[in-house]
């Protein structure tokens, strides 16, 4: 039975997908900081405890999320996909010297973390010949946007890595897959104060999402609306798109304005 390794397990994203992996008949090795959380949701959903595996570890922490990544070498075997979903996203104002912090935060768990999250399996699956690496971007990462800065630039970040990924792994038969999800019904978008155009139910997300990775297509927007929608933001002239967005309301930041 092959085996998926997913980070961000507990909630959201990485939960929906992990759900669909294990209905396509998967193994499940399911990482994220609240593993307490991922066993209570397992029982509450019926899942066959023989088909799981969890490990509580935080992305942020490079040597427990590659300590985690080796054990489930050794425990459960090589992975046949691993899906990187752990990530934040917080509003930040560069003129409060208190969000430089959510910045490197946003960055360690959206970027070091997915990298750490691969490290342990891209040799080994590039030995073995075959594999899916799944780094999840969002559309957020097309264009800044104002009060986002660091999640948008986290995630463009998020887009370039996996794409440099793409080129080194191809070679050795492993996949990379890039999927940039637009709003998402989740706890994360749940928070925002601002309209959300073609807003997503979780699982809807995940059955598409789980389409392209069994294609083991490079990159997908989903959903595709939202593709048409970053194209053209992509083509919009700079004040053309500055007008488009003054006024909007910005992401919640972790402290008010003072």
């Amino acid at each position: 039975m092959k085996l998926v390794f997913i980070t961000g397990a507990s909630s959201g994203l990485g939960q929906a997908l992990a759900l669909r992996c294990y209905r396509a008949g998967y193994r499940l090795a399911l990482v994220a900081r609240r593993g307490a959380e991922i066993s209570q949701w397992a029982d509450a959903q019926g899942l066959d405890p023989a088909r799981l595996w969890v490990h509580a570890a935080d992305v942020r922490d490079s040597d427990a999320i590659t300590a985690a990544g080796r054990a489930c070498i050794a425990t459960q075997g090589l992975p046949d996909v691993v899906i990187a979903s752990a990530g934040i996203s917080i509003g930040m104002d560069t003129a409060d010297a208190a969000d430089l912090a959510v910045m490197r935060a946003t960055f360690e768990t959206n970027n070091l973390g997915m990298a750490a999250s691969f490290q342990p399996f891209v040799g080994p699956m590039c030995q073995r010949g075959s594999g899916r690496l799944v780094g999840l971007a969002s559309v957020a990462g097309i264009r800044g946007l104002p009060g986002h800065g660091a999640y948008c630039a986290s995630k463009a970040a998020t887009i370039a890595y996996c794409e440099s990924l793409r080129g080194e792994c191809r070679p050795h038969g492993v996949r990379v897959v890039t999927i940039s999800p637009g709003y998402i019904d989740t706890p994360m978008t749940r928070r925002n104060s601002y309209g959300m155009p073609f807003l997503m139910r979780a699982d809807d997300f995940a059955d598409r999402a789980w389409a392209t990775i069994e294609r083991g297509s490079s990159y997908r927007v989903i959903p595709w609306q939202m593709a048409v929608v970053a194209r053209l933001m992509r083509l919009l002239p700079n004040p053309v798109f500055d007008r488009l967005l003054a006024g909007r309301p910005r992401k919640p930041r972790q402290t008010p304005s003072g």
